[in-house]
């Protein structure tokens, strides 16, 4: 199972430093958050400059909030993005829960999932090559994509339109979760198996505090707030028990979103996974 490391939001000046360090690393992903009302770096801006900024690490959205963007723009991006970073490229997709963001784009939040559909197949379609809209990807057909998700309906659009799962949830309800995407996947005939994609949240020593405080901000609006505060994990062991169960079920890569601003925690996390 591979490793990644999800970046934090909270000082932005310092993500180049972390980009470096985890490129030196045993990281394979380097992942960052979307929102459009709260106080983060735009994903796409800042993963260009994470590029630059490294030779071997992928770049992943996690997860970028589709239905608030315009399909052919988000499909142009993209597709530069993984083009310039030499296809080290993955585009983590989501459909988008906070009213605030949907009324800040203009977006209707009831229709996030049909709009999400409608992109897809738009992008792939560019990505081909069909509608002239360049430059084409470095990866042949468009760069890999993910998607976030917990019901049925958005589990199943994985088989329709993606390559993959990125899993939110904890080890206890991974498994099954895990088990709908595969059998969603056979049952359109897709070959092979979805990519698993796992993430926990993480903050070790002396960020931890912070880190609390942070990720208690930003769930502030929902009723799983303190729970996300609680499941957050401190110590080394915690990590290491999580990385087993999750490759117990199966998963690819797990990545350890780092909600501390400490560039020192890049080193801490890989100790933890080497």
């Amino acid at each position: 199972m591979h490793f990644g490391l999800g970046l934090p939001i909270g000082s932005p000046e310092q993500l180049t430093d972390w980009a470096r360090l985890a490129d030196d690393g045993p990281f394979r992903t380097l992942g960052l958050l979307d929102r459009i009302v709260y106080d983060n770096p735009e994903p796409l801006v800042t993963l260009a400059l994470l590029a630059g900024a490294t030779t071997r690490v992928r770049l992943q959205t996690e997860v970028l909030l589709a239905p608030l963007r315009e399909p052919a723009l988000l499909a142009k991006q993209a597709a530069t993005l993984d083009r310039l970073s030499g296809g080290r490229f993955t585009l983590g997709l989501g459909v988008g829960g906070r009213a605030d963001d949907h009324q800040a784009t203009g977006t209707d939040p009831r229709q996030r999932g049909r709009v999400l559909d409608e992109q897809m197949t738009r992008m792939r379609r560019i990505w081909s090559g069909a509608e002239g809209i360049g430059p084409a990807p470095a990866t042949p057909g468009g760069p890999e994509v993910l998607f976030g998700a917990f019901a049925d309906p958005a589990l199943e659009r994985i088989a329709r339109h993606g390559d993959g799962f990125l899993c939110a949830a904890p080890p206890k309800w991974a498994g099954d979760l895990f088990a709908k995407v595969e059998r969603f996947w056979a049952d359109a005939g897709r070959d092979g198996r979805p990519r698993m994609v796992a993430q926990i949240n993480v903050a070790l020593e002396s960020d931890v505090d912070e880190a609390r405080a942070a990720i208690a901000a930003y769930y502030a609006f929902s009723d799983y707030g303190r729970n996300m505060v609680e499941g957050m994990l401190t110590t080394p062991e915690q990590v290491r028990e999580a990385a087993k169960h999750f490759a117990d079920l199966g998963a690819d890569e797990l990545m350890l979103y780092c909600w501390g601003t400490d560039p020192g925690q890049v080193g801490r996390l890989a100790d933890v996974v080497s």
